[in-house]
């Protein structure tokens, strides 16, 4: 894959050696010089010390055979630019931070995938490690649906249940599935008749959220 990264700040940085490490052509693009130096010394990576709201920048980054730009910098409007003229380069995946929730529909009008407020979005998490301790990883959907990780506990009344039994007794409902079960090194896609056992770790969708009912029933904690 070919990819530009515009910014090599926090969240650039980290992307640029993720991307570098999997063997992917990178170009970054960032404006700060001493940035800029420090991911070209870092990097296995061309970086272009310049504005990516300029067309001229991309064009010199390759964005005529780029395949993805991801675009990192704090700022909606640099961003937005940067995004407008990959869809005049015909970039195929662009994507791009937004700072401001008032400016997401901007950005979806024009095709473009979006990570809300990263800060938003750690301190989010952060609140939820506090207040649910036994999710361990969790990721909104439409609406108020949500999957997430969670430990099944020792007392929890899914536990040695299959889940059509579960299903049975109302421990489940229409609105909440196990997608799946992490047993040890194994992870089991789960079918009516399996069993599920104290210690796994079920992926669980559930289109009302953290339901503290749901939470309960794999947990077997009140809250």
């Amino acid at each position: 894959m070919y990819l530009i990264v515009v910014g090599a700040g926090e969240i650039g940085t980290p992307l640029l050696e993720m991307a570098t490490a999997a063997g992917h052509e990178v170009v970054a693009v960032e404006n700060d010089e001493e940035r800029a130096d420090e991911a070209a010394g870092r990097f296995d990576c061309l970086v272009l010390n310049d504005d990516a709201t300029g067309k001229e920048t991309l064009e010199d980054a390759g964005a005529e055979r780029a395949d993805a730009i991801v675009s990192t910098t704090d700022r909606d409007a640099v961003n937005v630019m940067v995004m407008l003229l990959a869809e005049e380069f015909g970039i195929p995946q662009r994507v791009s931070v937004v700072r401001d929730a008032e400016h997401m529909d901007m950005f979806r009008q024009i095709g473009v995938h979006t990570i809300e407020n990263p800060q938003q979005l750690i301190a989010e998490y952060l609140f939820r490690a506090v207040q649910r301790p036994s999710v361990q990883d969790f990721m909104h959907l439409a609406g108020d649906a949500e999957v997430f990780e969670i430990t099944v506990g020792e007392d929890a009344p899914i536990a040695e249940m299959n889940l059509i039994d579960a299903d049975e007794q109302g421990l489940l409902g229409e609105d909440v599935l196990v997608v799946a079960l992490e047993r040890g090194d194994e992870t089991i896609t789960p079918k009516g008749r399996t069993v599920v056992h104290a210690g796994d770790v079920a992926t669980v969708f559930s289109k009302h959220g953290f339901d503290p009912g749901v939470l309960e029933v794999f947990t077997g904690e009140r809250r």
